[in-house]
C-alpha cells in the first residue's frame, strides 16, 4: 500500500532524552601525581619491610631483649649478694692490719716488725698483700694498696712501695696527695731525683691551699731541684714556702735555703 506525506505534513520530532544534569563522573587521579598516594606507599612499604624484618629475626630480636635483662638483674644481683658482703668481710679482714699500721706511723720502736704483721698478717687475719689481692675492687682493698706502700717504703722495699701506691684511688684529696709524695719518696731512696721531683711537685700542686701539704712537698721539691743543680727550681719552691705559707715549720729554714738557690 503506497504511502505519501500530505503537503504540508512533518514529521514529528523525537523527544529528546532528558539528561540527569546532576550526575557526576568518575574522575581518574593519576598516582604518579600524587604527593599523599607516594607517602602512603612509603609507609605501606616500610611497614611490610619492618614486619618482615622482626618476623625474620624476631628470635635475634627477642635474645636480645632478654640478655639486656639479663645484664641488669645479675648486676643488682651481684651488687646485693656478692659485692656488699665482700666489702663485709674485706673490711673485716682490715680491722687488725690497720691497727697495726697505726701503731707503727705513730712511732711505736718497733715499727720494723709492725709493717711486717701490716703487709703479712697477724691474729689469724690477711696481711693488706692479701687483701688487696682476694677482695680487689672493694674499698678495703684500695685502702690495703696504700697501707702495703707506706709498709713496704719504710721497709727499705722501694719498688714495691711505687707498685701498691699507684694501685691506690682515693677521693679523700689528703690520703691521695700523701700517696704521691710517697711515690716521690720512693724514687728519692733509689737516687732517682728527676721522678722524684716529678712526684714532689704533683703532691705539692694537688692543693693549693692545704696549709700541711703543700709546703712539706714543695720544700722536698726545692731540695731535690737544688741537689739536681737547678737553683732557679728550687728558688721558686722555696720562695712559694717564704710567701704564702710564713707560719709552717718549713718555713723555719727557708731563709737559708733561699740563700743557698741565689
Amino acid at each position: 500500500m503506497a504511502t505519501f506525506n500530505k503537503r504540508g505534513y512533518k514529521a514529528p520530532k523525537e523527544k529528546a532524552e532528558k539528561v540527569d544534569e546532576t550526575f557526576i563522573e568518575d574522575v581518574n587521579v593519576d598516582e604518579k601525581d600524587s604527593t599523599t598516594a607516594k607517602a602512603f606507599d612509603t609507609l605501606d612499604q616500610s611497614a611490610s619491610k619492618a614486619e618482615d624484618f622482626i618476623a625474620k629475626n624476631q628470635k635475634v630480636i627477642l635474645g636480645g631483649l632478654l640478655a639486656v635483662v639479663v645484664v641488669v638483674v645479675g648486676y643488682f644481683a651481684y651488687d646485693k649478694f656478692i659485692a656488699e658482703p665482700n666489702q663485709q668481710e674485706a673490711a673485716e679482714e682490715l680491722f687488725v692490719a690497720q691497727q697495726n699500721f697505726q701503731k707503727a706511723v705513730d712511732g711505736d720502736v718497733k715499727a720494723d716488725s709492725l709493717f711486717n704483721l701490716v703487709l703479712n698478717g697477724s691474729e689469724g687475719k690477711f696481711g693488706v698483700l692479701k687483701i688487696a689481692e682476694q677482695y680487689s675492687g672493694t674499698d678495703a682493698a684500695n685502702q690495703a694498696n696504700f697501707m702495703a706502700g707506706i709498709a713496704y717504703l719504710n721497709t727499705g722495699k722501694y719498688v714495691e712501695a711505687i707498685a701498691s701506691l699507684e694501685k691506690f684511688n682515693s677521693k679523700d684529696v689528703t690520703l691521695s696527695i700523701l700517696a704521691k709524695g710517697a711515690i716521690g719518696d720512693a724514687y728519692a731512696q733509689q737516687n732517682k731525683q728527676k721522678e722524684a721531683l716529678e712526684f714532689y711537685v704533683k703532691a705539692a700542686d694537688a692543693s693549693q691551699t692545704n696549709d700541711f701539704t703543700r709546703p712539706r712537698y714543695l720544700m722536698k721539691a726545692g731540695k731535690t731541684a737544688l741537689a739536681m743543680g737547678n737553683k732557679a727550681e728550687a728558688l721558686k719552691y722555696f720562695t712559694d714556702i717564704k710567701e704564702n705559707f710564713d707560719t709552717a715549720p718549713e718555713a723555719q729554714q727557708v731563709d737559708a735555703l733561699i740563700g743557698l738557690a741565689q
